[in-house]
């Protein structure tokens, strides 16, 4: 599933990111990839055992947790700690696909990859993010503060930074529900549960979807 979610960061959130990155140290990003996509990989990054790194991670993390769209959409039982990349110079990432399985420190499936983006689009030129999407290409260049969430087994790329800079942290997801298709559909019915209930929590039809939401769940569920 593909799907931008809206203001994840608070603005004072987002402003203390950006205020801390901004005279921070980055390394060659190339060096936390795995072998194929090293190839074509040339950012900047946070080293990932840096304090700065944990401290903002800490800022991202419970920003994702507390949105209930993202849950919803994503049913984490792990995450991975986030990273935080730099895009600048003509900097780019060749098209890839992010590694299977990832340790930080134990392993982690990753299902759903997650960029959000702290640069405002006007601040750079470039750097859009394109996954490639059941033979659909997909552009993405989101407000600052704001995430897209797709499948980790995408295609994708982020086109070269030719003015500016282009800051993000990115997330990888283990879900509950491992198949893309039964989180759509789950999804979905969360979605149209949740409207119901603003207008009849009662209803008998809130229930019936609600008992299906719960035993598809139940049925698809890697707990």
């Amino acid at each position: 599933m593909f799907l931008p979610i809206q203001k994840v960061l608070k603005e004072a959130e987002l402003k203390e990111i950006r205020d801390k990155l901004e005279g921070a140290s980055f390394a060659d990003g190339a060096a936390t990839a795995g072998r194929q996509a090293r190839r074509v990989k040339q950012n900047e990054q946070l080293a990932r055992d840096a304090p700065l790194t944990k401290e903002l991670g800490k800022i991202v993390s419970a920003a994702l947790r507390r949105n209930a769209m993202f849950i919803s959409a994503t049913l984490p039982v792990k995450m991975t700690e986030p990273m935080f990349n730099r895009y600048a110079g003509g900097m780019r990432y060749g098209s890839h696909v992010d590694n299977a399985v990832m340790y930080q420190p134990t392993a982690l499936r990753t299902d759903i990859s997650v960029t959000l983006f702290l640069s405002e689009p006007s601040e750079y030129d470039g750097g859009e993010l394109l996954v490639d999407e059941v033979a659909v290409r997909q552009k993405i260049k989101l407000p600052a503060g704001s995430a897209i969430i797709y499948p980790s087994t995408s295609l994708h790329r982020v086109e070269p930074v030719t003015r500016g800079a282009r800051l993000a942290s990115i997330v990888w997801v283990q879900s509950l529900v491992r198949d893309t298709s039964q989180r759509k559909i789950l999804f979905d019915l969360d979605r149209a549960t949740q409207s119901l209930t603003k207008k009849d929590p009662d209803s008998a039809e809130v229930q019936l979807l609600s008992a299906s939401y719960h035993n598809l769940l139940r049925l698809w569920a890697e707990a």
